[in-house]
């Protein structure tokens, strides 16, 4: 483990913003993911990081920022599937199929006129697969509003998420605007989509979303200690990934390091698999008197 403690790590610029960034993205993903988990919308975040897909390719095609691309296609797309859906989850799963049939559809047309127009090299790869280590000092502070803005929302509104998630009709009689609490649920989840799109690609961005909050819910049921467990245990992954992904340079083939994006989502799927390890249930010692009743006089 000597590239822990290298002294060119942290003096790298890169590096420092990955970290970041990387940080930035996990504990929103990870405080999210919790409510994502619970409302049993997976379906919903893998669509919406499908769909920010047109939007970074979207972008790319006319020369702006990816980051600007995914969550502008992320919002939209929100927007859209909650107009469209209805309250019951079938109704939302074709709502949401629908918007990302047409998303893919228009991303794959998208990304081919931008390769066709321009010789920039890679661009399809981090739109579908990320690249921290390419992220523009100029986007973080915008990466940071962006973060703040869906964790501050979910945070606010957690309460009253937490009773559409397990009641809807329970909170209606309490006077709570169940599709008002949606939309802005949905728009939350598609700016931290968005954020793990730049991140780890649009593609692999549900592995930061889902995979830690599916791992502090397997160990506690509480959704205070699951959301900060699910923010650590993101942020961990995501910087140990960094620095797995720095030091691979000098991995087979040499010069050539392996995607961060790889080493994060392997980080996680590892940890979510390590919850099912458990030491067996001891049985309880049984009484003396067990059985008594049935024993022969």
């Amino acid at each position: 483990m000597h590239f822990l403690f290298e002294p060119g790590l942290l003096a790298s610029g890169p590096v420092r913003t990955a970290l970041l960034v990387g940080g930035i993205v996990a504990v929103a993903s990870g405080v999210i993911g919790v409510f994502t988990v619970i409302r049993s919308q997976s379906f919903a975040g893998h669509s919406l990081a499908d769909v920010a897909t047109t939007g970074g390719s979207g972008a790319f095609l006319v020369g702006l920022n990816q980051f600007w691309g995914f969550l502008a296609a992320g919002i939209a797309a929100a927007g859209l599937m909650e107009a469209i859906g209805v309250q019951r989850r079938r109704g939302r799963d074709v709502a949401t199929g629908v918007v990302l049939g047409a998303a893919l559809g228009a991303a794959a047309l998208f990304l081919y006129l931008g390769t066709q127009q321009t010789s920039t090299t890679g661009a399809s790869f981090t739109i579908l697969f990320g690249s921290m280590f390419v992220i523009s000092p100029d986007t973080v502070p915008a990466l940071i509003a962006s973060g703040a803005v869906a964790v501050l929302a979910v945070a606010v509104l957690a309460r009253v998420l937490l009773l559409t998630s397990l009641s809807p009709d329970l909170a209606r009689a309490r006077g709570v605007n169940v599709r008002l609490v949606g939309m802005a649920y949905l728009i939350a989840l598609a700016i931290s989509v968005s954020l793990s799109a730049v991140a780890i690609g649009a593609v692999l961005s549900t592995a930061l979303l889902i995979g830690p909050a599916a791992t502090a819910l397997r160990l506690t049921k509480s959704p205070v200690r699951a959301m900060a467990a699910s923010a650590l245990s993101g942020v961990a992954a995501t910087w140990l990934g960094i620095v797995l992904a720095y030091d691979s340079d000098d991995w087979p083939p040499h010069g050539h390091g392996w995607p961060v994006s790889f080493f994060v989502v392997v980080l996680v799927v590892a940890g979510y698999l390590l919850t099912y390890v458990r030491r067996p249930r001891r049985l309880a010692p049984r009484s003396p008197h067990e059985g008594a009743e049935c024993s022969p006089a």
